[in-house]
């Protein structure tokens, strides 16, 4: 039986939000600190991504350029932002960046929110108040401002690879290559840097595929289903990714995490799904109005 182009898409987009949502066990399970390992899944994914590029030349132009510096930035940030806070709280953190997106559309574009995005975005702070106080003391704390850090990075990362202008999939390759030169010198200070067997198995789970394959899967799926589907679907992400470091590490969300991570995973998911909802409803209200007017 052969698989429609839009199935592959979908299966593209769900492996890609599995292997994404492995970057907390991985961190979780590798001793050294974030720069040390940030470096080594950037090097590993680099050479993934060049291999599937097969020569095509790298084209950086400065819209590129920024996209790829926040994409660098965002990486740096959710890795010390997980090494000091639970895998859960910082993928939550993070995942504000579609609203955050919202926001800069509405105050930076002008363009009028809607009743039911403005109740979204509410409910959506609200769970990352939570979250955010769930854990408020000492190392905890930093880890969780670095996880807001990172959203706001990742959504600056969003807005400009979303221009036309700019080649994300170059932009991809560049920001690994920022990365790895910004963070490769911190691995001579890195006193937990030490390579036992199992410390390389998480490094290669983490940068072939974490990151490398996962960028594959999400550069080839997005490019077969429309992008309301694909913010749907990438929502497994943080749905996963705890589930993994609590088997591994037995890392658990506290309440008020576990209440944050419910309402803004839910509430992104709604996010993205409201474009669809307001399609589906856009003909039966048509039709209502039709027979209306035939009554009058």
């Amino acid at each position: 039986m052969r698989i429609s182009e839009h199935t592959k898409g979908r299966l593209l987009i769900v492996g890609t939000a599995l292997c994404w949502g492995l970057a907390g066990v991985c961190v979780k399970s590798i001793p050294w600190n974030p720069f040390s390992i940030m470096a080594s899944r950037c090097l590993i994914c680099t050479l993934i991504l060049f291999i599937d590029r097969r020569g095509r030349k790298l084209h950086i132009t400065k819209k590129t350029l920024a996209g790829a510096l926040f994409e660098s930035l965002t990486g740096i940030l959710y890795m010390s932002s997980i090494k000091l806070t639970t895998a859960a709280t910082a993928i939550v953190l993070q995942y504000t960046a579609p609203i955050l997106v919202f926001l800069f559309t509405v105050l930076f574009r002008k363009v009028k929110p809607k009743p039911a995005q403005a109740a979204i975005v509410a409910a959506v702070f609200g769970g990352c108040a939570l979250s955010f106080a769930d854990s408020l003391s000492g190392a905890s704390l930093f880890g969780n401002l670095l996880g807001l850090a990172s959203g706001v990075t990742f959504a600056g990362q969003i807005i400009v690879f979303s221009d036309p202008d700019t080649n994300s999939a170059d932009g991809i390759v560049l920001s690994n290559a920022i990365s790895f030169l910004v963070c490769f010198p911190f691995c001579f200070f890195d006193r937990a840097l030490v390579f036992t067997p199992q410390t390389v198995f998480w490094v290669l789970i983490l940068g072939v595929f974490q990151y490398g394959l996962a960028n594959l899967f999400y550069t080839h799926g997005c490019q077969k289903i429309g992008s309301v589907e694909t913010s749907i679907l990438l929502t497994l992400e943080p749905i996963f990714n705890p589930i993994p470091v609590w088997i591994v590490t037995g890392e658990k969300m506290g309440p008020l995490a576990l209440a944050g991570f419910v309402i803004v995973v839910a509430g992104v998911a709604l996010y993205g799904a409201l474009p669809a909802i307001e399609a589906k409803r856009r003909p039966v209200s048509a039709k209502k109005n039709r027979a209306g007017g035939g009554g009058a």
